[in-house]
């Protein structure tokens, strides 16, 4: 009988959906809609990976029911909470078993093959994760609001924050702050008007239908701040000063979570995200060895860990 494993990397965009065989070769790979946990209370993640599973046997020639002999692992956007895990698990799903993880879990699988270590997320926003003698490890990736401390998000809001001081003749401008404050409108009252999306002309509605609420706010996406990352690298690589300053604030972010890992006993940290690895090299130069490129992407991590849970099976 054939035995087979399926892995889902399950993001805010969209979810991709992979089938392997019991070697962990690729048979098939299919992308399908969002997948985020905390989203309609996951109905939006089930559909997708229900349909993308379809997708995927039909895209190896597989007959569908050979799912009830394939072992599945979900890394899903959302998942940083036990009780949403347990509750998706729970579903009906068609295969032999399930495992539902945060998505930090497959980056770390696939960053380090399987293995032991840990893994920093530097990307829109930014988590990490370390598995040492069998103990599983976890620090960030409590959202924009208040984590997210080494991400671009996080980065490009204090970009943001220093160029306003900056036109307010606070601190010191560059052409950094400058090209900020141009692109978000030209001068304070239109980055301020950004900032809140005054534009956009959103509203909050409470639970019982009135407009607006003293709890809560209407603001930037962390993509929008992450989107500035770009210009931050161009007018780094240039030695602009505050873009220096900045990159050093980033820096002390990254600083914390390397010694957090050195003191659990992590010999390793995986750099997984297109932020971070777009700073790998200064990474390098501060960490040594100590940090490395990931071996697999997070998807492939689904498929390993698939197969490490259910391999006895």
């Amino acid at each position: 009988m054939s035995r087979y494993y399926l892995g889902v990397d399950g993001g805010g965009t969209n979810c991709r959906i992979r089938l392997a065989d019991e070697n962990l070769v690729t048979l098939a790979e299919v992308k399908n809609g969002r997948a985020n946990l905390q989203i309609d209370a996951g109905e939006p993640a089930y559909k997708a990976i229900s349909d993308g599973t379809r997708d995927v046997f039909a895209a190896a020639g597989i007959d569908y029911a050979e799912t009830a002999n394939t072992f599945a692992c979900f890394g899903m956007a959302g998942g940083r909470m036990d009780t949403a895990r347990a509750e998706f698990a729970a579903r009906p799903w068609p295969f032999a078993g399930v495992r539902v993880y945060d998505d930090i879990d497959i980056a770390h699988a696939g960053a380090l093959g399987g293995g032991e270590g840990g893994v920093i997320i530097v990307g829109t926003g930014s988590a990490a994760m370390a598995v040492v003698d069998g103990q599983r490890l976890q620090a960030g990736g409590w959202g924009f609001p208040i984590g997210d401390q080494m991400s671009g998000a996080i980065l490009g809001r204090e970009l943001v924050r220093y160029a306003v001081e900056a036109e307010d003749g606070l601190v010191e401008a560059s052409p950094l702050t400058k090209a900020v404050i141009e692109r978000l409108g030209g001068d304070n009252q239109a980055v301020m008007t950004w900032s809140f999306a005054s534009d956009m002309d959103l509203k909050i509605i409470s639970r019982d239908g009135s407009e607006g609420c003293d709890d809560a706010l209407i603001g930037r996406a962390p993509a929008e701040y992450g989107q500035l990352m770009p210009l931050f690298i161009e007018h780094y690589d240039r030695g602009d000063a505050v873009a220096k300053k900045m990159m050093d604030i980033q820096l002390g972010y990254v600083d914390t979570y390397a010694n957090w890992f050195k003191r659990h006993g992590a010999t390793v940290m995986a750099v997984v995200g297109g932020f971070g690895q777009r700073l790998f090299p200064i990474f390098q130069q501060r960490y040594g060895d100590f940090v490395a490129l990931p071996q697999f992407e997070p998807l492939h991590g689904a498929v390993i860990l698939a197969k490490q849970n259910f391999d006895a099976a």
